[in-house]
């Protein structure tokens, strides 16, 4: 049975969450406080942390960056909660480690269903396969692992599903559509704009080699081959 942390202030909507994740077969526990939340991690880790950006004492980005700061506590799969107007909020969540971000207001169905993805694809098991290498990049799969130019650059555990899923496609244009279902394992009937923060997101840390991860405009994403004229 997979431990969810929820940390959000609005009690009534805890609450909501926290029936309907105990009905979907989730253990749960409730915080309402950052730093009741850090507590509460402490004391019994959790899988999952569902996390609201906007908390009365410690912000959402400031439990995050203590949870990834924490060595029991840096693999936690990290799930924030924003308003569709937080854009650039989102955006610091990825910076510090976010996995995943579910916009407000949202069906809890979809939010157990995200959650189901999200722990599944962290359970499976990665067979020992050789690096990837493109040019000045290598995405070392078995060792979880990315380098640009040779040094090495950290990623969340979505961006680096994201990187393996279009470096295994090189050249193949992937739409949005195609990644939610293949790398966030969602229904692509789901929202997309996620898709689109974690690829700038993902694009910012690939540094001089940023050209690579290619928009196809109107269709999706895709790596590009460097020595491909």
């Amino acid at each position: 049975m997979s431990h969810v942390l929820i940390v959000d202030d609005e009690r009534d909507l805890a609450e909501l969450i926290d029936f309907n994740l105990r009905g979907a077969g989730f253990s749960t526990r409730l915080a309402f406080t950052g730093e009741a939340a850090l507590a509460a991690a402490r004391e019994q880790s959790p899988d999952v942390v569902l996390l609201d950006l906007m908390l009365p004492d410690l912000s959402g980005i400031e439990v995050c960056r203590h949870l990834r700061a924490n060595s029991q506590l840096r693999d936690v799969l990290i799930v924030m909660l924003t308003a569709k107007s937080e854009e650039a909020d989102r955006i610091r969540g990825f910076e510090v480690g976010a996995d995943d971000y579910v916009v407000k207001p949202f069906s809890v169905r979809e939010l157990v269903l995200r959650l189901k993805a999200i722990l599944r694809r962290s359970a499976a098991p990665k067979e020992s396969v050789p690096p990837l290498a493109l040019g000045p990049l290598r995405l070392d799969v078995t060792a979880h692992r990315f380098y640009v130019e040779g040094q090495e650059t950290s990623l969340t555990a979505l961006e680096f599903r994201l990187m393996e899923h279009l470096m295994a496609r090189l050249g193949r244009v992937q739409s949005r559509e195609q990644l939610l279902e293949e790398v966030w394992g969602l229904s692509s009937s789901l929202e997309t704009r996620t898709i689109d923060t974690h690829v700038m997101r993902l694009r910012d840390k690939l540094g001089n080699a940023r050209a690579l991860l290619e928009t196809v405009r109107g269709v999706g994403y895709r790596i590009v081959d460097p020595t491909a004229g």
